[in-house]
């Protein structure tokens, strides 16, 4: 039930991200994406799906998202009710008016927020239904690596992004600063996960994760080349998104060895 809540919820934050930059302009002035990471879907743009239809598809994943959670705040405790009343409100305002969190330079700091400490956490108190710092702690790199996709994935954004305010960190700073920023997201990845295994959150076999470190520098050199070359830095998108699902997959699978 946890898993299908969060499923639910990520759809929704998906399509109404959609349906609001296309209200506010950003994907519909996006003349330089060149990949499926950037850009939007392109299911109102091509004519697929109105507008509306799309709104009323992702609140209604928003809905069965939350009527999920309420299932589980009954089962479980008002933990639950806190932890994804946070998630839904910081998930849906990221890019819905009136606080635009994204447009604040706000937005990456509750993607990470929510994919990391708070998907973890809660997924943790459903199953020993109690609040540890250890799931916290183990969930950091999750969060930085998904916060990484997303930056990474602004880059293509970026001249789209600002003719229509989306004031992200990128935009903020620019492609050349923001190619390094890219690679201090890489460093601290790895770094969380020495920190982890030391403060004993995550356990000795996390080590294995250092492994990804040949994709982690081919990711950052790409990106530092190419941080103005849309086409030569879709690499570094898809390497980051293999960052995050190769780690993902070991620092869950070293919690299953005795």
């Amino acid at each position: 039930m946890t898993i299908l809540g969060g499923v639910f919820l990520h759809a929704g934050v998906n399509i109404t991200n959609d349906y609001y930059d296309h209200i506010s302009g950003t994907d519909p002035n996006n003349m330089e994406f060149s990949s499926p990471f950037t850009g939007g879907s392109r299911m109102i743009q091509k004519g697929l799906l109105t507008p509306k239809e799309v709104l009323i598809e992702g609140l209604l994943f928003y809905a069965v998202g939350s009527l999920t959670g309420v299932y589980l705040v009954f089962q479980c405790g008002l933990a639950i009710l806190w932890i994804g009343l946070i998630g839904v409100v910081t998930s849906f305002f990221y890019t819905a008016p009136p606080f635009k969190f994204v447009y604040r330079g706000i937005g990456e700091i509750f993607i990470g927020l929510n994919f990391g400490p708070l998907m973890t956490l809660g997924a943790y108190y459903v199953q020993a239904r109690n609040l540890s710092w250890k799931p916290v702690v183990a969930s950091i790199p999750v969060a930085l690596l998904i916060t990484a996709v997303l930056y990474i994935n602004e880059f293509q954004d970026y001249k789209a992004d600002i003719s229509a305010g989306k004031l992200h960190w990128v935009a903020r700073i620019g492609r050349a600063n923001g190619s390094v920023g890219y690679g201090l997201f890489l460093l601290v990845t790895y770094l969380s996960i020495g920190v982890g295994i030391l403060s004993r959150a995550l356990p000795i076999w996390s080590l294995a994760a250092f492994s990804t470190l040949p994709i982690a520098i081919k990711a950052y050199r790409v990106a530092r080349t190419n941080y103005d070359n849309v086409a030569q830095l879709t690499p570094a998108n898809a390497m980051t998104i293999q960052l995050h699902l190769i780690i993902g997959i070991i620092l869950s699978v070293v919690f299953l060895i005795p």
